[in-house]
């Protein structure tokens, strides 16, 4: 019965960080493109009282005995998958359409990566996330600037005192395994030996990579509803656990007041 509780208290363990992973999934529903972290389970080591095809006076027992001690959470991964496109209107809100990052300059000087196009300029023009962290491989704004033009492919132009300018193309980031990134909080993430090397300097629409669509914006890739029946069905797991160490603890009374 020992063996039962402790398998039990795993299983609550378990549902306790997936309902953090849920909480954690509808806060940011409206989170711009925030990814939704998917929770991945494990069962634990066994016990083996009768390995299967031991030998018996009949020939070989074909299943055995293997008792299980509970599960564990293998991974909470984040789901890359792509959200919806919102219409902001804003000349620098800017959506990713496929694969890829925008890359970020942290005040340390190190990269940090993300989809989040909500971009602003300085006071020197430079083109920066709404932290006011420089945004890699972007054409600065030039004072004067009336109308700005980005097209699928990151070829900017501006229209600078009545006058067309072309500027830089600019470029996005991939990585060979995306859910392997650490995330950092404010919508950035920061490359990790799982997620491999950055792929930087990469142009969209081409060879692979996302399309970048102005005046858009990509919106969290929470489904709430789904969200909602994973949060009924976890909270029944935990309410089936807490039940098997009710009765766990149940029986264990019974067995302690047997008397000849």
């Amino acid at each position: 019965m020992e063996r039962a509780m402790w398998s039990a208290v795993s299983g609550m363990k378990a549902a306790e960080v997936s309902l953090d992973n849920i909480a954690n999934n509808l806060a940011n529903v409206n989170t711009t493109s925030f990814k939704s972290g998917r929770v991945a389970f494990q069962d634990m080591l066994y016990t083996t009282l009768v390995a299967p095809g031991a030998a018996n006076g009949n020939g070989e027992i074909p299943a055995g005995i293997q008792l299980g001690h509970g599960t564990k959470v293998a991974e909470v991964a984040k789901q890359f998958s792509q959200g919806a496109l919102r219409e902001t209107g804003g000349d620098l809100d800017l959506a990713i359409e496929g694969d890829g990052f925008f890359e970020v300059v942290l005040p340390d000087g190190s990269s940090a990566y993300t989809r989040d196009g909500s971009f602003r300029t300085d006071s020197t023009g430079a083109v920066v996330t709404v932290e006011g962290y420089k945004v890699a491989n972007f054409p600065s704004i030039t004072s004067g600037t009336t109308d700005i033009t980005i097209t699928s492919d990151g070829s900017v132009s501006t229209l600078v005192n009545g006058t067309q300018v072309s500027g830089q193309r600019l470029s996005l980031v991939r990585f060979t395994n995306p859910e392997g990134l650490r995330g950092l909080g404010r919508n950035l993430y920061a490359a990790t030996d799982g997620s491999g090397v950055a792929q930087p300097g990469l142009a969209p629409s081409e060879n692979g990579m996302g399309s970048v669509v102005q005046r858009y914006l990509e919106a969290s890739s929470v489904n709430a509803a789904e969200e909602l029946v994973n949060m009924i069905l976890t909270q029944r797991a935990y309410e089936a656990n807490s039940k098997a160490i009710k009765a766990c603890d149940e029986m264990s009374t019974m067995a302690n007041n047997l008397k000849r």
